[in-house]
């Protein structure tokens, strides 16, 4: 068995594609619109992360306790790049041990996102 993807459900596809898409840089590897609202997998590789917006859904649910995590190449130039782009850090950066260390911002549905470095 292995891991294909993890769902998310959105308020606002474009808004949420501008955030995974255009600002952290996931590429879209499919898009499809069906009778009850959109779906959009992104990312490369074998696992993906889908983008769900259903029709009439004008609030996502969001569970607190589950984030979505990112690998970086630079926290430090990650932060300056978010921070100039308006995206508030919530909290980090955090390294627990020294050979990585990690930061969490919130997607646009709230959603907790949490980008790490592996030193």
């Amino acid at each position: 068995m292995n891991f294909c993807w993890t769902t998310l459900h959105v308020s606002n596809m474009e808004q949420s594609l501008n955030f995974y898409h255009n600002l952290l840089g996931l590429p879209i590897s499919s898009r499809h619109d069906n009778p009850h609202g959109q779906v959009v997998m992104l990312g490369e590789g074998d696992t993906k992360l889908e983008l769900l917006c259903v029709n009439g859904e004008k609030e996502a649910v969001v569970n607190n306790y589950v984030s979505v995590g990112f690998t970086v190449e630079s926290l430090d130039k990650t932060r300056d790049y978010l921070v100039e782009n308006g995206i508030e850090i919530i909290r980090g950066p955090v390294s627990p041990n020294p050979h990585l260390q990690f930061m969490f911002i919130k997607d646009p549905d709230g959603c907790e996102v949490q980008l790490v470095e592996n030193l």
